[in-house]
């Protein structure tokens, strides 16, 4: 009886988050922890808990689909994994070209046009692995409505400091100016294929860190993080409506944030600079609570006395 009154307490928890949910991320990044923690916890083999965590993987990939999200990343083996015991890594390996080839070939991802591409050092992985990765590849390159990738011997730092590395040789060369290095100039050098920022990082087996997890594409973009203590198989759509949720409380933060700036520069820049500023109270008014929006008459006048406790020429009120 318990059982069954959760049951139906987690399906009416998800029909009201359903509701609340306006909008949804362009790109969410996916830590999976707690494949092997779920495993000894009933009694299992680390490999069944990969295995219990793939069935997750699959229904996390169709709730983006339904929601609208366009690129979903998988952290699905790290370059710390390397370390673990061989025969755990084999174990592993194998369930990845088993998924890989799979996922591949299966109807739903060919129906929704999703790209299947892996990011990290996949030289490293053994080579039926590799041989997955490009059969899954090959298979969908020509789609473009969604793309999953999978990081395979990844590692953050690692790819950042190769990319800096790489710029560092150009410009020895002289095929780089240094004055010319630009954002564009680190992002053509991590990835063979262009990545979206991330609007939301979800990580879950109760551990509140981000691990190095695409730190230029998150953190650079202020990402959203989601930590929750559900292991990996265990992660339900609830839990992912969640997540979706914590993304969109973070953007109307943002939004009202922006609005609240630019009202403040009405008040604190020249008049040359007032076209910019009213443009981005213009775009972000509606996140401001009804008391603080400006109205239509004081955007289109002249700068206001006094916005935020910041007076017309740029000074703090009293």
């Amino acid at each position: 009886m318990k059982r069954w009154l959760r049951q139906r307490i987690n399906a009416a928890y998800e029909r009201v988050l359903s509701r609340e949910i306006s909008g949804a991320p362009t790109h969410v990044a996916v830590i999976q922890d707690g494949n092997r923690r779920y495993a000894r916890g009933n009694g299992d083999n680390a490999h069944e808990g990969h295995r219990q965590g793939a069935k997750t993987t699959e229904r996390v990939l169709e709730w983006c689909q339904d929601i609208g999200v366009e690129e979903l990343t998988l952290y699905a083996f790290s370059t710390e994994n390397f370390d673990r015991p061989e025969e755990e890594n084999e174990a592993l390996f194998d369930l990845l070209e088993e998924k890989l080839r799979e996922f591949a070939d299966a109807d739903r991802v060919h129906d929704n046009d999703v790209h299947i591409r892996a990011i990290g050092e996949v030289e490293r992985l053994p080579e039926r692995v590799r041989e997955a990765v490009d059969y899954a590849e090959a298979r969908t390159s020509g789609y473009d409505q969604f793309v999953l990738n999978i990081a395979l011997a990844y590692g953050g730092r690692s790819q950042l400091l190769e990319a800096v590395h790489g710029v560092a040789e150009d410009v020895d060369a002289g095929d780089v100016d240094p004055d010319e290095i630009d954002v564009e100039t680190i992002e053509n050098r991590l990835y063979d294929r262009p990545v979206r920022d991330v609007d939301l990082i979800i990580r879950t087996g109760g551990d509140e860190r981000t691990s190095n997890f695409l730190p230029w594409h998150a953190n650079g973009n202020e990402a959203a993080v989601f930590f929750c203590t559900p292991y990996w198989p265990e992660f339900s759509k609830t839990d992912f409506l969640r997540g979706i949720r914590t993304y969109e409380h973070r953007e109307e933060s943002w939004r009202r944030t922006r609005a609240r700036r630019g009202l403040a520069l009405l008040g604190a820049v020249s008049d040359t600079e007032l076209v910019e500023a009213r443009s981005v109270v213009e775009r972000f008014r509606d996140s401001l609570p009804t008391a603080e929006q400006p109205s239509p008459e004081e955007l289109a006048g002249s700068k206001p006395e006094s916005v935020d406790g910041i007076d017309s020429s740029g000074q703090t009120a009293d």
